[in-house]
C-alpha cells in the first residue's frame, strides 16, 4: 500500500516534467515566435501605446507590459506556451482521475497534434484565447468540491479571456457554469437565470477593456456589415451596398466576392475591390448607419443572405470546400520593420509538412470535430452535474457555430479552440460507461452527425 501510494506522485512528477520539457522544446523550435501581419500591427501599437479595437486593446497592453522581459514576440510566445501546456498538464490529471494513466497519455497526444503546435508558436489572439481557455477550463476539471479559490481565479481568467474575442462568449460560458455551486444549475430555470447573468460580464469585458486603455474607433464592426451585403449582393444579383462612384456595381461585386474571405473588400490586399472598406465606411455611416444598411438588405434578401452565409460557413469549417482553395497555416514570419524571423530548423519544418498534410484530412476540418460535438452533446448533454467534460463540448460546439453568423474568414486559427476543447472532451467522455448509458436510437442520433459530415465531405473531395 505505502508502494503504491508513493509511485503515483513520482509518476505524476516525471509527467509534469516531461511536459515542461516539451514546453521547453517547443519554445525553443518556434522562437521567438511566428509573427503574422496581424500580430506585427498589434506589436507596433504595443511598442507605441496608442491602441485602436482593430485587433484586441487588452493584448496589445499586456504586450507592452510584457516587454520589461524581453523585446519582440518572444514574451507572448512564452506565454501561449505556457498556457496552452500548463492546462494540458491540468486536464491530464483530470484525466487520470477519471480513467487511468492510459487516458491521461492519450490525451497528451491528441494535444500534440501539428496544428495546435504550429499555432501555438504563431503569437496569434486565437493561440492566446484557446490558451487561457484551456488552462481555465483544467483549473475547473481539478478543482475539489468546496475549492472556490481556484475556481475563482478560473472565472476571472474566463472573463479576462474574453476580452480577446468579440464572439469570446458561447466558448467561455459553459466553463464559467461550472465555476458556479451545483444548486444554480440544478434546473433549467435556474440553469438559465445564471447563464443570463453571467453573460452580462462576458459581452461587457471587451467594450470596457476597449474603453479602459483608451483604444479608437477603427471601423472593424465595417467588415462584416461590408461582406454580408457584399454576399447578399453577389447571390441575389443586385447592389445593395450605399451609393458610390463605382460604375457598374454589380459586377463589380461580383468579382470581388469570395465565400473564402472578406479579404479583397480590405485595404490590405495586392488588388482591393474598388468597393470596400475605404469607399464603403463613409457612406455606410450615413442615413440608417451600418446595421440600419445591413437590416435592410437581409430583410429584403433573406434567402440570398442564407446562402452566402453557408457558402462561407462550408468554406470556414472545410465541409465541402476544396482544401488547395483553404488558407493554410503561418510557418514564417511576414516581414516586420523590427526583423524578427524564426530561424530555419529541420522540427519546424517537419511540423509545418505534417500540420499542412493534416489539414487535408479529417483531423484538420473544423466541421468534422463539430459534428463529433453534437454527438458528444447528444450522448450527455446535461451541464447540471458540471461535468468539464461537458461544458469543454459545449464550449467548443457554440464557439465554432458562432462563426456561422459571424465570421468573414476561414483560416483554421479561428478553430483551434474549438477542435481543441471537442478532442479533450472526447477523451474524457467516450470512455466512460456512463456516456453509452442510453438508448439505441439516442445512440444513433448521436452517430449521425460525424458520420453524415465524414462522407459528405470526403465525397465532396473526391
Amino acid at each position: 500500500m505505502q508502494s503504491g501510494s508513493t509511485s503515483r506522485p513520482r509518476a505524476i512528477g516525471m509527467a509534469a516534467a516531461a511536459l515542461a520539457l516539451i514546453a521547453l522544446g517547443q519554445a525553443l523550435i518556434f522562437w521567438p515566435g511566428i509573427l503574422t501581419w496581424d500580430a506585427i500591427r498589434q506589436y507596433g501599437q504595443a511598442v507605441s501605446g496608442q491602441y485602436d479595437d482593430w485587433h484586441p486593446p487588452a493584448m496589445n497592453w499586456l504586450w507592452r507590459n510584457f516587454g520589461v522581459f524581453a523585446a519582440g514576440p518572444a514574451p507572448m510566445l512564452a506565454l501561449q506556451v505556457a498556457l496552452y501546456w500548463g492546462g494540458t498538464a491540468l486536464w491530464m490529471l483530470a484525466a487520470l482521475r477519471r480513467g487511468g494513466w492510459w487516458r491521461a497519455v492519450l490525451l497528451a497526444a491528441v494535444m500534440l497534434s501539428p496544428i495546435a503546435l504550429v499555432l501555438v508558436g504563431t503569437v496569434l489572439k486565437d493561440s492566446l484565447f484557446a490558451g487561457a481557455l484551456l488552462l481555465a477550463g483544467g483549473m475547473l476539471a481539478v478543482a475539489r468540491p468546496g475549492r472556490w479559490r481556484l475556481r475563482a481565479t478560473a472565472a476571472v481568467l474566463l472573463i479576462a479571456a474574453a476580452t480577446l474575442r468579440f464572439n469570446a462568449g458561447p466558448a467561455c460560458l459553459p466553463l464559467l457554469l461550472i465555476a458556479l455551486p451545483d444548486a444554480w444549475r440544478r434546473t433549467l430555470p435556474r440553469l438559465a437565470a445564471s447563464a443570463a447573468m453571467l453573460a452580462v460580464p462576458l459581452i461587457l469585458a471587451l467594450p470596457l477593456a476597449n474603453a479602459a486603455l483608451g483604444a479608437k474607433r477603427s471601423g472593424v464592426e465595417l467588415s462584416l456589415v461590408i461582406y454580408d451585403l457584399g454576399g447578399i449582393g453577389r447571390f441575389s444579383g443586385t447592389s445593395v451596398f450605399p451609393p458610390t462612384a463605382t460604375p457598374d456595381p454589380v459586377a463589380v461585386n461580383g468579382a470581388c466576392y469570395s465565400p473564402v474571405s472578406w479579404d479583397r473588400y480590405a485595404w490590405w490586399g495586392a488588388d482591393p475591390c474598388p468597393i470596400g472598406f475605404e469607399t464603403l465606411k463613409g457612406p455606410l455611416r450615413q442615413r440608417h448607419g451600418p446595421y440600419g444598411w445591413w437590416a435592410a438588405a437581409v430583410l429584403a434578401h433573406p434567402f440570398a443572405y442564407a446562402e452566402h452565409r453557408l457558402a462561407h460557413f462550408d468554406r470556414n469549417v472545410r465541409l465541402l470546400g476544396h482544401d488547395a482553395d483553404a488558407p493554410g497555416l503561418s510557418t514564417e514570419s511576414d516581414p516586420n520593420p523590427w526583423g524578427y524571423a524564426v530561424a530555419p530548423n529541420g522540427v519546424r519544418a517537419a511540423l509545418a509538412q505534417a500540420a499542412a498534410w493534416l489539414l487535408r484530412t479529417p483531423l484538420g476540418w473544423p466541421g468534422c470535430w463539430l459534428a463529433l460535438g453534437i454527438g458528444l452533446l447528444v450522448l450527455r448533454p446535461s451541464l447540471a452535474a458540471g461535468d468539464p467534460a461537458v461544458a469543454l463540448a459545449w464550449s467548443g460546439v457554440l464557439y465554432g457555430f458562432s462563426d456561422l453568423p459571424l465570421s468573414v474568414a476561414s483560416e483554421v486559427r479561428y478553430h483551434f479552440w474549438t477542435i481543441a476543447a471537442i478532442a479533450i472532451a472526447a477523451v474524457l467522455m467516450l470512455p466512460e460507461r456512463r456516456t453509452w448509458a442510453i438508448g439505441r436510437l439516442r445512440l444513433g442520433v448521436a452517430m449521425m452527425p460525424l458520420a453524415g459530415v465524414l462522407a459528405a465531405s470526403v465525397i465532396a473531395r473526391l
